[in-house]
């Protein structure tokens, strides 16, 4: 059912005519009953065998917003302007539904950043290096919805910003196409890591159109000007 919870959030004219998003159903088998033999007169411990599996599903959905764009120019943004919903309640049948709120100043922007409503905790993270502070909103709560009946998050900004004020993420990319049919056509994806020491590791997923051939045995990576193999 898509009437509780964060689901209300899933309207389908508003996810398609985003920037980008992802759906993806993660399936993996954890253990269910352990069990330990240990023989101390012998100073032997057997290692933890699993008795009975379970299945794990878990299933996400990623969405990008160029909000900044579809703003004319402004970085305010809110729930109700990026999926035309608010927030009405958690889903029954969830033991935890949150959402987070990345409120992470840049230099001396903490004192322009406004999230309402305000937020009952915060959360702290490292993230690819860096500090990130969200505001954390907790469906759960019973306050959360005592003084409205919708929660509809707002991230405002007290004075106009300039587009160049943007900060540039530490790892983005960028893709193109040159040449032309399948003998002379490549696709190319370049990514930069603006970290001023740090190396990262990378996954690259690709979306490929159903249209596209692609040979992996021409895969080829260059960094820094020498070849690099994948591992």
């Amino acid at each position: 059912s898509l009437q509780a919870g964060l689901a209300v959030l899933l309207k389908a004219e508003r996810l398609f005519h985003s920037s980008y998003h992802s759906q993806a159903v993660h399936i993996r088998p954890i253990c269910r009953v352990k069990t330990v033999i240990r023989i101390t007169c012998l100073s032997l411990v057997q290692d933890a065998s699993c008795l009975a599996v379970s299945w794990e599903l878990r299933q996400t959905l990623t969405v990008v917003f160029d909000t900044f764009s579809s703003g004319q120019g402004k970085k305010d943004w809110s729930l109700f302007k990026m999926f035309s919903r608010t927030l009405t309640d958690a889903c029954p049948l969830a033991s935890q539904s949150k959402v987070y709120v990345d409120i992470s100043p840049k230099n001396k922007e903490k004192e322009l950043l406004e999230v309402t409503p305000p937020s009952a905790s915060v959360h702290e993270a490292i993230v690819q290096g860096d500090k990130r502070t969200y505001a954390v909103y907790d469906l759960l709560s019973p306050s959360l919805f005592n003084t409205s009946r919708s929660l509809n998050v707002q991230l405002k900004w007290k004075r106009p910003q300039d587009s160049s004020e943007l900060p540039i993420p530490i790892l983005h990319a960028q893709r193109y196409v040159s040449g032309y049919g399948l003998q002379a056509g490549e696709i190319s994806t370049l990514i930069y890591n603006t970290h001023p020491y740090r190396a990262f590791p990378v996954i690259l997923l690709e979306t490929v159109p159903w249209y596209l051939r692609l040979y992996v045995h021409t895969l080829t990576i260059i960094t820094k000007g020498k070849e690099n193999k994948p591992s």
